[in-house]
């Protein structure tokens, strides 16, 4: 937990710190003897296992800093604890990200920096400047798919850089394009869009088809939007210029897959809220929920009803 949110805490609670932490996060039991030996009634976690053992406990909170994938929300709800997770995303956060693959994409950035550090980029026959030749984003079309938060926070970057910013989303009034006339229209395509039964996937053969000869696609929302196969070959065959991603299914992506074996992709493992201040706004939201409830107020970002056992 950053300084700030930790001296924070520090003013409403006494704070019994684990000095040394596994590295994949401690499992059920292994929680459950700590909760047992600091006698703790609230419970910072982060990547840690919450379940039955620790669950059992008489614990009034369990605050999470990272997925809520290792919490057992159903039972703490029964058992009456508060869960609390920020799940607000950093917009701005992710949209630095999603500008920064862009820019790696279409100027060749990651190829040309190997290059320099190898010592081979003034030694081959081609010039760099030729083998290495992007392409100038100003005056293109930038199309952004999901004009939620993040979306917007693209747009206006997009904007910035002299582009052309086209949206669609059916639920935005001031999106006008609809998906099919976007995919045609946009030099570059990135999604910004939750996985439902709608998305799931909604990327395919005859999306990626559809888009522009050497346009570049961009995708820092989530893997399962897209058709992994169809997307590579899109990109192996040369229809696609390029493409920036920051997300697989699972959050891993095989080594051997062909998509790492293509030069005009640049993958990056779900760095898009990955800043210090990403940290320290959600660790001091955590700490002011653990607060509210300590104060008998009602929190800001519970997964679970508020349990009746929190006491001032």
């Amino acid at each position: 937990m950053p300084e700030r949110a930790l001296a924070r805490l520090r003013e409403v609670a006494d704070v019994a710190e684990v000095a040394e932490k596994p590295r994949l996060g401690f499992s059920d039991e292994q929680l459950a003897d700590l909760v047992i030996e600091t006698g703790a009634s609230v419970l910072i976690v982060d990547h840690d296992e919450v379940r039955r053992c620790v669950l059992d406990l008489p614990l009034d909170i369990v605050a999470c800093m990272g997925a809520l994938t290792t919490i057992d929300l159903a039972l703490a709800a029964e058992r009456g604890v508060t869960v609390l997770h920020d799940t607000d995303q950093d917009a701005d956060a992710v949209a630095e990200l999603t500008l920064a693959l862009l820019f790696a994409v279409s100027r060749n950035i990651v190829a040309a920096d190997r290059e320099v550090r190898r010592g081979t980029a003034g030694r081959k026959r081609v010039p760099a400047a030729e083998r290495y030749r992007g392409s100038r984003l100003s005056g293109r079309t930038f199309g952004v798919v999901g004009l939620g938060r993040v979306g917007r926070a693209v747009q206006w970057r997009a904007q910035g850089l002299g582009m052309r910013v086209i949206a669609c989303d059916p639920h935005v009034p001031e999106a006008t394009h609809t998906l099919p006339q976007l995919l045609s229209e946009a030099d570059v395509v990135s999604l910004h869009v939750p996985v439902t039964a709608e998305t799931r996937g909604f990327i395919g053969d005859t999306e990626l088809a559809s888009m522009r000869p050497g346009a570049i696609y961009l995708n820092t929302s989530r893997g399962a939007l897209h058709d992994m196969s169809a997307l590579v070959d899109a990109l192996r065959w040369g229809h696609l210029g390029g493409a920036g991603l920051d997300h697989f299914e699972g959050e891993w992506l095989d080594p051997a897959h062909p998509l790492a074996r293509l030069p005009n992709v640049v993958l990056t493992p779900h760095l898009g809220q990955a800043t210090g201040e990403t940290a320290e706004d959600r660790a001091e939201s955590i700490v002011e929920d653990i607060a509210r409830l300590l104060r008998g107020e009602a929190p800001r970002h519970a997964c679970t009803p508020v349990g009746a056992r929190v006491t001032a």
